[in-house]
């Protein structure tokens, strides 16, 4: 007869290779998508004014504010059960049903308002069309949690690729035939339509809903602090907009959430597949205290290995980047490229501690740490605004270290790490990171006048040679976990 330790080696190790599954196939679909999404977006915003931008971030503020409340949080809640029935499937489908519909409404209130506030009529209008993207949402949340259960990543993978050529090929053929800012608008409605119906197929999700609610109180519950806790983070992610939306034209607003936009590609684009995968896997070991932890340690050092040397590459290379990826025309994004980089590897850890105290069943501790940071960046984006664009910018750069010091003290405890777990799982590849900022900073004051282009190939290649070359000599360990966890090999040892 199988012995209990021989049992829970088995399961762990058939946990390890879902894990490393997922990670393949959501951060590997994520790679794809993200891919042919950005051939297409940086195609359109060389065709599209940085006007058109400016109008669609004012639009996304209403938009985002209510999508942080469209029931995800109670799909995060079927996840994080450990046993679940038919009825709560069913009951679920209702609850997203009926969230979404009163969203859909609420916004198309909202939108004469929103454009009262900017004193941009078109706003309205693109709001009340974007109001459709609530009718897809349940269809796209419900099987997105029957799936997430399972782990099972790769068919999620495989409608968001399909997804993502839809949404890119509607935005190409809408900024080529003139549509102006409503390729903003229409491109992710095709986008979220594709998605719908292809994850209810993959998941066979189709159903009756069912509005007895009577039982689904813990769903309930849950579901409504994980919706406090996005609700802050909306207000993290859209405040400096609302600000700047009502003292920047919509062309100095489009020039600041456009550089917003390049330097938060990784933490808003690579990060959260990954952070969706270790929610799913974070639920399963919840109740292993030091599995918890040694888990979150690896996760941190994985994702940071890669984030560092991509933000402060990017802070480096910020002239050449942005004149060969979106044109002459966005020059002035650069400053905000430069400064808003140095503070997104601050944000990247912040977001990694939700999904392990939302898996422990603490989601409250999120919304503790949501509020927390929404007041303290809505502080220093009022003040900084005072001093315009770049004033905006170095505001993010005081106020993300005293955030993220808070949300460390708070967290930790939870997962079960150390501070100095923590700081040993970054301390490599963040001393890495910038001694390859300092030499690409180098090389570049010594080039001769060159093509943006060129001058960016050449500052790559030397950043690259560089962060390799100093893990390769001063920490060889890091190199050996991550080609480790590659190999499916387990960790060496537990953090402490």
């Amino acid at each position: 007869m199988e012995s209990a330790a021989a049992q829970m080696s088995r399961e762990t190790e058939s946990l390890q290779e879902q894990v490393r599954s997922a990670v393949i196939w959501r951060s590997g679909s994520q790679i794809v998508a993200q891919v042919v999404q950005w051939a297409a977006t940086f195609l359109v915003i060389r065709i599209l004014a940085p006007a058109d931008y400016g109008l669609f971030a004012m639009a996304q503020v209403i938009l985002v504010l209510l999508n942080m409340l469209n029931g995800y949080g109670l799909a995060s809640g079927l996840i994080q059960q450990k046993e679940i029935t038919q009825r709560q499937i069913r009951q679920l489908f209702g609850m997203l049903i009926l969230v979404n519909a009163a969203l859909a409404v609420l916004q198309i209130c909202l939108a004469p308002l929103a454009a009262i506030y900017y004193r941009q009529p078109m706003v309205a209008d693109m709001l009340r069309v974007q109001a459709l993207l609530y009718v897809t949402t349940p269809f796209i949340a419900l099987p997105y949690a029957l799936l997430s259960r399972e782990m099972d990543f790769s068919k999620q993978a495989k409608v968001n690729i399909l997804a993502s050529i839809a949404g890119a090929s509607t935005a190409l053929g809408g900024a080529l035939a003139g549509l102006g800012v409503w390729t903003l608008v229409f491109a992710p409605l095709v986008l979220f339509a594709v998605r719908a119906i292809g994850m209810t197929m993959a998941a066979r999700s189709l159903m009756w809903p069912s509005f007895d609610f009577r039982g689904a109180g813990h769903l309930a519950r849950y579901g409504s602090v994980m919706a406090a806790g996005q609700f802050f983070w909306f207000i993290e992610s859209e405040a400096d907009i609302f600000i700047a939306g009502r003292s920047f034209d919509p062309h100095m607003l489009g020039i600041y959430t456009t550089g917003l936009f390049l330097t938060q590609i990784f933490v808003a684009k690579v990060v959260p597949p990954l952070n969706e995968v270790a929610f799913s896997a974070y639920a399963k070991l919840q109740h292993d205290d030091a599995a918890v932890a040694r888990a979150f340690a690896r996760s941190v050092r994985f994702i940071m290995v890669a984030a560092l040397p991509f933000y402060l590459g990017l802070s480096a290379t910020a002239e050449p980047l942005v004149l060969t990826m979106l044109g002459d025309k966005w020059a002035e994004a650069v400053p905000v490229v430069r400064l808003l980089s140095l503070a997104m590897p601050l944000m990247t850890l912040q977001v990694l501690f939700s999904p392990a105290c939302d898996a422990r069943g603490k989601p409250g501790v999120s919304a503790r740490n949501g509020a927390t940071g929404a007041a303290i960046l809505i502080i220093a984006y009022l003040v900084g605004v005072q001093w315009g664009i770049t004033g905006l910018c170095v505001s993010w750069l005081i106020a993300y270290p005293l955030y993220l010091s808070i949300s460390i003290r708070r967290s930790l405890p939870v997962i079960g790490l150390s501070a100095g777990a923590l700081f040993g799982a970054i301390s490599s590849p963040a001393l890495a990171a910038v001694s390859m900022a300092i030499v690409v900073t180098l090389v570049d004051g010594a080039l001769p006048p060159m093509v943006p282009a060129l001058r960016l190939a050449v500052l790559v290649s030397m950043g690259a040679g560089a962060y390799g070359g100093w893990l390769a000599l001063f920490a060889r360990d890091v190199l050996n976990e991550v080609a480790a966890m590659v190999r499916r090999q387990p960790p060496l040892q537990p953090a402490q």
